[in-house]
């Protein structure tokens, strides 16, 4: 899943545990500019310094997955929870490649666009259809 916003606020990281950390912030959604919603979400892990080389007031587009899980507490009751966990931010118009780096990527800004066919097209063979 994926959502366009601008960046409201960006929270510290957190070490919740030894092994755990997250770093939370806020993008304002206007799906209806009339009535923005301000949604959280959250970085875990390795993750966290994606928000590094961003700002508030920026636009950006965040990859995320919705996450679910269900708690049983003390008491005999459950309880549900639901998180927003982005793995991608980029900055709109603006695409990822992936670099030879480990786990890395690297963004560049699109190029426009052109009314030329894409290159593969031009060394298609009519008859060798596989069909």
């Amino acid at each position: 899943m994926n959502i366009k916003g601008k960046l409201v606020e960006i929270f510290d990281e957190q070490q919740v545990t030894g092994s755990f950390k997250k770093r939370e912030f806020v993008v304002e959604f206007a799906e209806n500019p009339q009535y923005p919603e301000f949604i959280k979400f959250e970085l875990i892990q390795d993750k966290c310094g994606l928000l590094n080389s961003y700002q508030v007031d920026q636009e950006i587009e965040i990859h995320f997955n919705l996450k679910g899980r269900k708690w049983n507490d003390p008491n005999g009751g459950v309880k549900y929870f639901n998180t927003l966990q982005a793995w991608r931010l980029t900055t709109p118009g603006q695409k990822v490649t992936q670099n030879n780096g480990p786990g890395q990527a690297e963004v560049q800004t699109q190029a426009t666009t052109s009314n030329e066919p894409p290159a593969w097209l031009d060394n298609a063979d009519d008859e060798d259809v596989p069909f």
